[in-house]
């Protein structure tokens, strides 16, 4: 699926990590890793109400001994409680509308629903053949709610070994788990019939609006008791789960 499984991931973490300077994250199980950085702007944030943010994200899959990683199949994120989307007043962008669409045709189609954008990398391995490269640029939309919940949707763009649009659908459900108010769950979609492994990815999200004369921010944060949390798990194809807790200190404006 090109890098998208792993944007989701770093913006999963992204959201849960709330410093002065860029958060690294590094992950193993065996011979797999998961290697990535993130953070949000502005790094302070009130104690007690939501403030804007845009989250940041970059990473990779890789292994220790230089092979291809295994292929990423699903990803789930639960993360604090101490956070919001929002949408009032954001234009939506429905799946059908950019189906078969190049990166260039869905970003005019809905221009005003677009809350982030990012690149990803990919190789497409074949048998017998060496490992095909393939990136897009990649594009998160705000979607329709999902039974009641907001939701985005990711766009990317491949030619190999055809032309074709990706356009996953992914809900963000809020939940009440101790700590953890939102969770997001995604199938990876094969890409290649199942030859293409993502590699690495980058994502940056944030929107600011005015409807009916009130600002808006896509996301928004506080920090109520000096650190934001997440917690993720990430299966692979040949068995593999990686789970990992992520958190950091946050500083309170009061």
């Amino acid at each position: 699926m090109l890098a998208v499984a792993v944007v989701a991931v770093l913006v999963a973490v992204s959201v849960a990590l709330a410093a002065s300077s860029v958060t690294k994250v590094h992950l193993q199980a065996g011979n797999l890793l998961v290697i990535g950085e993130g953070g949000f702007s502005p790094s302070a944030l009130p104690k007690n109400v939501d403030a804007p943010i845009t989250i940041f994200g970059k990473g990779r899959l890789g292994t220790a001994d230089g092979s291809l990683p295994p292929i990423l199949k699903t990803i789930e994120f639960e993360f604090d409680r101490h956070g919001s989307i929002q949408t009032l007043g954001l234009p939506v962008c429905t799946p059908g509308r950019l189906q078969s669409t190049t990166v260039p045709q869905a970003r005019k189609l809905c221009p005003g629903a677009m809350v982030g954008k990012g690149f990803g990398h990919a190789v497409v391995k074949f048998p017998e053949q060496a490992p095909i490269p393939v990136s897009s640029p990649i594009t998160i939309f705000n979607g329709p709610r999902l039974d009641g919940d907001p939701s985005v949707i990711a766009h990317f763009y491949t030619t190999i070994p055809a032309p074709v649009a990706f356009v996953v659908p992914v809900r963000i459900e809020t939940i009440s788990n101790g700590r953890y108010g939102y969770r997001v769950k995604a199938k990876v979609p094969k890409l290649a019939g199942g030859s293409g492994v993502p590699l690495s990815g980058s994502i940056r999200i944030g929107r600011r609006w005015t409807y009916k004369g009130v600002k808006h921010s896509y996301i928004n944060a506080r920090c109520a008791d000096g650190r934001l949390q997440a917690t993720g798990k990430f299966s692979f194809d040949d068995g593999s789960l990686l789970r990992g807790t992520f958190l950091n200190p946050c500083q309170s404006l009061g």
